[in-house]
């Protein structure tokens, strides 16, 4: 149990990986909001930082967890009071700020995004930092052009939390979603969500010529290296691939043909310092496009204590859609 003066976190000393700890009121790091953290989730970057396999935090110790969703128990901004409801995601949370993976957490005001009229605080952290980045693909992929039934759309890392909502969402929209994964068993809940099709992510995984075969109209990727590469050579004329991470490595073996000779654009997704006004813009597109039973399908709840174990099974491959951090059930 914890009281005013203290909290619990999940805190990573060089090199890892993070431990439970006991902290007072006077390890809270700088910030005019203070919020009683009531749930978080669970992300690839998440899963190094806590295991320390991947250098996350920028500096020791750090509290983990990248996102929050939680109460506001005290404010000096005119913006917030007490008994607010708030979303936080990104803006360096695990890197260069304390995360969300606490009981009590104390951040900038202007981090903080209202919590989305129509989502519970559990339900946007099912969405979280992968829902807000798969969002803000879709609406980059929409402002260079994309409509519903100009072609099919593949998502790439589709059983994994960006890749799940991305399915879900452009699904909604009436688009023509073909999933691209390596695990069968996760062919039956990609369909639920809306793909159309299935292709197997080993079909992308050696490079091959830089000009193939028109094939997407768009693209949604998260896995970079080749994969990014082949999806790039792939696209329809005028398409565009959104990138939004890294899963096989953040190199790129690609050439300008494809851009020079298609015109393709490659859109690069930031959901760690994207400016608040697109923030509130995604998320409120998330409350109005993202069904909420295929969300609750596609997450689970999960405790507190379990956090060292979902870290290590996110980076081994074996978590599917979205896990939410129930920080209260510790």
């Amino acid at each position: 149990m914890t009281d005013q003066n203290s909290h619990v976190a999940y805190v990573v000393t060089e090199p890892g990986p993070a431990r439970l700890a006991t902290l007072s009121a006077d390890d809270l790091p700088e910030g005019d909001v203070t919020v009683a953290v009531h749930h978080s989730s669970l992300n690839y970057k998440d899963g190094l930082a806590v295991t320390g396999k991947g250098r996350i935090a920028r500096r020791f110790p750090m509290v983990c967890g990248i996102d929050l969703a939680g109460v506001v128990e005290q404010s000096d901004s005119a913006e917030w009071a007490a008994g607010d409801e708030v979303v936080l995601t990104g803006f360096g949370l695990s890197e260069t700020h304390p995360g969300g993976y606490t009981t009590r957490q104390r951040v900038s005001s202007e981090w903080l995004v209202r919590r989305p009229e129509g989502l519970s605080l559990s339900q946007s952290m099912a969405v979280g930092t992968a829902g807000l980045t798969a969002m803000l693909c879709v609406m980059r992929l929409e402002d260079a052009g994309l409509t519903p039934g100009r072609g099919e759309v593949l998502v790439t890392g589709a059983a994994g939390g960006v890749g799940s909502v991305a399915v879900a969402l452009l699904a909604k929209l009436g688009h023509d979603v073909v999933a691209s994964t390596g695990r069968v068993e996760t062919h039956d809940y990609l369909r639920e969500l809306g793909a159309t099709r299935i292709v197997d992510r080993a079909d992308f995984g050696e490079t091959g010529r830089p000009l193939q075969g028109e094939r997407w109209a768009a693209a949604i990727d998260t896995v970079a290296g080749p994969t990014l590469a082949n999806v790039i050579s792939q696209l329809e004329y005028g398409g565009s691939v959104a990138a939004c991470g890294l899963a096989s490595g953040s190199d790129l073996p690609t050439t300008v043909l494809p851009f020079i000779l298609r015109g393709v654009n490659l859109l690069g997704i930031d959901s760690v310092m994207c400016p608040l006004s697109e923030r509130e813009k995604a998320w409120a597109r998330l409350a109005e496009d993202l069904p909420i039973g295929l969300l609750d399908s596609l997450s689970e709840t999960r405790s507190f204590s379990e956090i060292p174990q979902l870290a290590e099974e996110i980076l081994a491959g074996k978590v599917r859609g979205r896990v939410v951090i129930d920080v209260l059930n510790n």
